[in-house]
């Protein structure tokens, strides 16, 4: 008789665990021949599909501005590859994700990072640091992460006025994937298109609206994006399926507006709780993640305490984050079953 696997709970790679909406499920129980055998002819309508058309609608701005990719991932390297040759300086958060500096590293982009620091709850980006080194090493790209994987932290409005305003002379690329979980807000992303040419703001369905394995994401461009606009086409159009799927979530927003309440519940449910341990510290977050700090001499035992319980968190392994994991935040069950872990382990390790 063959013996069923345990399952494994992966709170590792800040996947949507509750998952899609069901009319991402009925947008595939629906399909005709058509939009299987057939390229898309949007292209002859002057839009690149009818997705990109919905958010233009939604964002407020014109249809040409929105950019359609492979996910957001897929984006940011057309836009590193058309802008950053051999010898140009792209700028980097010191703490950030990891393919940033692989993908400077395709084209020989020059890498200068700039500080995102530690404050007493929250890492914070350092404004007037960030805005020296700009000065300083005039770069060609500028890449800001908001919210920031892994530490959670954003720009507020004004502080990102302060930046762009700063930053006319370089391509500036924000990184918005996990925006969505705790802020609803669009308008400013329209008075940012219309004012400051030189921008583009990369989005994703894979976060928020638990698509990730459908791979499509996209981004608002300044005007001055011409170049990036030819380089990323495709006259014969994109995934017709993908963009199903993608509508039917956009016209499910209060699925997803219930699943972010749970998700601010457990958020703050962790911050508490590990804030309780001694020697954890639990930071503030603005995504579907948080990131803790740990005693670094329990490390290695909780990640094989953990795994042996088929529970996978990211156990950080970069300077700065070396003692810290960044925990995705699950279902209700799955939140509560970890933190459950996490003590029992703590009174293990206390009786030995």
């Amino acid at each position: 008789m063959e013996t069923k696997k345990a399952e494994i709970t992966y709170l590792d790679r800040n996947e949507h665990q509750y998952g899609p909406a069901p009319a991402c499920f009925d947008a595939l129980k629906n399909l005709n021949s058509e939009t299987l055998r057939e390229y898309s002819r949007d292209h002859m309508l002057g839009i690149k599909s009818p997705l990109s058309l919905r958010l233009a609608n939604d964002y407020g701005i014109d249809e040409k501005n929105v950019m359609l990719g492979f996910g957001g991932e897929d984006i940011l390297k057309q836009t590193i590859h058309c802008y950053i040759h051999e010898g140009d300086k792209i700028m980097i958060p010191s703490y950030s994700w990891w393919y940033y500096k692989k993908i400077a590293d395709e084209v020989g982009g020059i890498k200068i990072e700039y500080p995102i620091v530690e404050g007493e709850d929250s890492f914070y980006y350092d404004i007037e640091g960030m805005l020296k080194i700009y000065d300083e090493q005039k770069p060609k790209l500028v890449l800001i992460s908001s919210p920031n994987n892994p530490t959670g932290n954003r720009l507020d409005f004004n502080q990102l006025k302060e930046v762009l305003n700063r930053m006319k002379d370089a391509v500036v690329v924000m990184d918005e994937a996990y925006s969505l979980f705790f802020n609803d807000d669009k308008s400013y992303l329209k008075d940012i298109i219309n004012h400051f040419s030189n921008v583009l703001i990369i989005r994703t369905f894979s976060k928020f609206y638990g698509l990730a394995g459908v791979r499509i994401g996209f981004a608002l461009m300044g005007k001055n994006h011409e170049q990036l606009s030819m380089f990323s086409a495709r006259y014969l159009g994109y995934n017709r399926l993908s963009e199903r799927i993608a509508l039917a979530a956009l016209d499910s927003q209060e699925y997803y507006n219930d699943i972010c309440k749970k998700m601010a519940a457990d958020m703050e449910m962790f911050r508490t709780e590990f804030n309780k341990l001694p020697g954890f510290k639990a930071y503030k977050s603005y995504a579907n993640f948080i990131l803790v700090k740990i005693p670094v001499e329990l490390k290695d035992a909780l990640k094989k305490y953990l795994t042996e319980r088929n529970m996978v968190v990211k156990f950080m392994a970069e300077d700065g984050l070396f003692n810290h994991l960044r925990i995705t935040i699950g279902t209700q069950e799955q939140n509560q079953m970890l933190m459950q872990m996490v003590k029992a382990f703590l009174n293990e390790a206390n009786k030995s």
